[in-house]
């Protein structure tokens, strides 16, 4: 795995932020990807799934801003239905999905450290790549020696996925 100086600055700004308000994240999308199977993350959005209630999103923000991170406000606001906060760490562009549900709740505490970063474990990641119909991804993921089949599939019968059940 090789991160571009500014997205590992930026990585390690939101690690830190949500580490001092003591919220527990993981890593999602091209980080964990690129931390299971290698690669380089130099484009696209940081993503974190983080474990906090509603009422802390503001929280978050207000600290990002005073933390060195762009918060637009009106970014904000437009995405308070999607339970997102957008920030910005110099020109990389984070997305921080707070966990509402049980599926996000359970992706947090099965997280794993890889390569030195909090991710989304090989299963749940193998789960988010099959709904983005990143096959390849998938394909290398669930191919590892290590790779736990029975709970991956029973998450995909648990949100109705049950057709792809292999």
């Amino acid at each position: 795995m090789d991160l571009h100086p500014r997205y590992a600055r930026a990585i390690d700004a939101v690690s830190e932020l949500l580490s001092k308000l003591r919220i527990e994240w993981a890593f999602v999308g091209g980080v964990a990807r690129a931390a299971w199977l290698g690669g380089v993350v130099e484009s696209g959005s940081v993503d974190v799934v983080a474990l906090m209630q509603p009422q802390q999103k503001s929280q978050v923000a207000m600290m990002a801003s005073n933390r060195g991170f762009r918060v637009d406000r009106d970014e904000v606001d437009s995405t308070e239905e999607l339970d997102l906060i957008p920030l910005h760490f110099a020109d990389v562009r984070i997305h921080v999905l707070v966990a509402s549900n049980a599926l996000y709740a359970h992706m947090i505490n099965a997280a794993q450290v890889v390569n030195a970063l909090r991710v989304a474990s090989r299963e749940d990641l193998a789960l988010l790549l099959t709904l983005g119909e990143d096959r390849d991804g998938v394909r290398e993921l669930t191919s590892a020696a290590d790779f736990d089949r029975v709970r991956y599939n029973e998450t995909l019968a648990a949100i109705g996925l049950r057709e792809l059940v292999r």
